[in-house]
């Protein structure tokens, strides 16, 4: 009994001594938390003065009329014009989403299994539009699609059509053009996804039985949903605050969101009714950003990556 007090002893010892230590070592961490914060205090600061500030801001404004507090600016979003509005955004910023990951998922695999060089390559003709101004692009549309542009002209050429196409100042044209100019932000993250899959797993599943379309579609699929999640979700974003492509392409005829607020300030000099609706659309945009980062587990998913 008394040996094995005795060889415990050194093992009390021990356990007394460590609780200092691990006391100290705690409020040491806590001592370095504090201090790294303080060191990014006036940064968070600054993003929150210049990101937030303005945000509230709006927020204040679209309640805000010529008599004080008013809902006045949000009963007129009622009207048939503004959902008609909303809805145009919402189907376009649908529709090019959809077709960049169409376009975009084919590309960022077949740039996967080139060599580097030849990857770079196709990269490079993919981003080489960034160094075109965003105008400059959108009257490069207008120019090959209007009735008597380059593809109206060849397609009469070739005797496959007898009258000119409508292909601008509509929803095609519109959809045409945001497509070209989102395809980039779409094919980023889908190629940095799809290149970190390990050719390895493809070819286990290969070696288990699987034939090479049921291994891209249940190991290289999921494996590149962060990529098509995160694409998605910036080609969606930013589609649904376009404004020069839509305003340009769709001659007039294709209001969205972002032209309809332009107009309210520039036109009717109302500030209350251009914060209501960008109020609208930031809530909007907040809450299916919300709703699919419940449905897909967007969290877990980048964690896991």
């Amino acid at each position: 009994m008394r040996a094995a007090i005795v060889g415990a002893a050194p093992e009390v010892r021990q356990g007394e001594a460590l609780g200092p230590n691990a006391a100290a070592l705690a409020w040491q961490i806590k001592r370095e938390q504090r201090g790294l914060l303080a060191l990014t205090a006036p940064a968070l600061l600054l993003v929150g003065f210049v990101a937030l500030a303005p945000i509230g801001w709006l927020f204040g404004l679209s309640f805000w009329g010529n008599d004080g507090f008013t809902l006045l600016n949000y009963e007129r979003l009622i009207h048939p014009s503004y959902r008609l509005t909303l809805i145009t955004t919402f189907q376009l910023a649908f529709l090019v989403t959809a077709v960049c990951l169409a376009l975009g998922y084919p590309l960022a695999y077949l740039a996967s299994q080139m060599s580097s060089r030849a990857a770079n390559l196709v990269l490079l003709c993919v981003l080489f539009p960034f160094w075109t101004s965003l105008l400059v692009r959108t009257y490069a549309w207008l120019v090959l699609l209007q009735r008597r542009g380059v593809l109206n002209t060849w397609l009469q050429g070739l005797g496959l059509i007898e009258e000119p196409l409508r292909l601008v100042h509509n929803f095609t044209g519109t959809a045409i053009g945001m497509t070209h100019i989102m395809l980039p932000f779409m094919l980023l993250p889908l190629y940095a996804a799809v290149k970190a899959i390990r050719p390895d797993y493809m070819r286990a599943a290969a070696n288990l039985g699987a034939s090479p379309a049921q291994a891209f579609r249940q190991i290289f699929v999921p494996l590149s949903l962060p990529g098509i999640i995160a694409g998605s979700i910036i080609v969606f974003v930013l589609s649904l605050g376009f404004y020069v492509t839509p305003a340009l392409l769709g001659g007039g005829r294709v209001m969205m969101w972002a032209m309809q607020i332009e107009r309210s300030i520039a036109v009717y000099s109302d500030w209350g009714a251009a914060s209501a609706l960008g109020v609208v659309l930031l809530v909007l945009t907040l809450g299916i950003l919300w709703l699919v980062s419940r449905l897909v587990g967007l969290g877990r998913m980048i964690e896991s990556r």
